[in-house]
């Protein structure tokens, strides 16, 4: 198993990045938090990384934060939720918010997630709610805030680049990111489109 990956960042998008060690290149997808607390392209970054293993694939998710991956390897611990789940669910909310929907029973706010249906959502808190209690004080969670990138033309390109590999058909997340800037105007960064869309999918 690869722990974690120390490297140059060679590449990154809202949902992958390259981390380039000694003429290797890492392909490692990423939640948006990593995303956008990552630095420039051929800056140094080191990722905490979990590998996935099935037949016809191996796949890397890869997390700045060590808390951000525990949660990520506690969610996909409950049946009905595979790593591709687990990395929209820690995409959606921060690491904060959604241990506190689990402490707090609120199974409302996962089940709002993109993918995640009512009989999953209430599993999560099920089987993690005790979990997460122990693990740590509900003080410590936090909110996290995500430093905002200034707004630019590619944002919703890149954005719609995002949620297409997360799983959206292309038409329904252009259709998604229409009703995000019409109501919230064209200012928001990537992270912020890709958070209203899997909110309101």
């Amino acid at each position: 198993m690869i722990a974690y990956i120390d490297g140059t960042l060679a590449y990154k998008d809202p949902t992958l990045a390259i981390l380039d060690v000694h003429g290797i290149g890492y392909e490692v997808k990423i939640s948006l938090a990593t995303y956008s607390k990552l630095p420039a392209e051929n800056g140094k970054a080191k990722l905490y990384t979990y590998q996935h293993i099935k037949e016809d694939a191996n796949t890397l998710y890869g997390f700045l934060d060590p808390n951000e991956k525990a949660l990520f390897m506690h969610l996909i611990s409950v049946s009905g939720i595979g790593p591709g789940t687990g990395i929209v669910m820690v995409s959606s909310m921060s690491v904060g918010e959604i241990r506190h929907a689990i402490v707090s029973e609120d199974v409302r706010s996962i089940q709002s997630i993109k993918g995640v249906g009512p009989k999953t959502a209430q599993r999560v808190v099920l089987e993690l709610k005790d979990r997460l209690r122990k693990d740590e004080l509900l003080a410590k969670a936090g909110v996290d805030t995500v430093p905002l990138a200034k707004a630019h033309n590619t944002n919703r390109s890149e954005a719609l680049a995002a949620l297409v590999t997360l799983g959206f058909a292309r038409t329904a997340a252009e259709k998604s990111l229409d009703t995000i800037q019409h109501k919230h105007g064209n200012e928001l960064s990537v992270e912020e489109l890709i958070k209203f869309a899997l909110k309101t999918h």
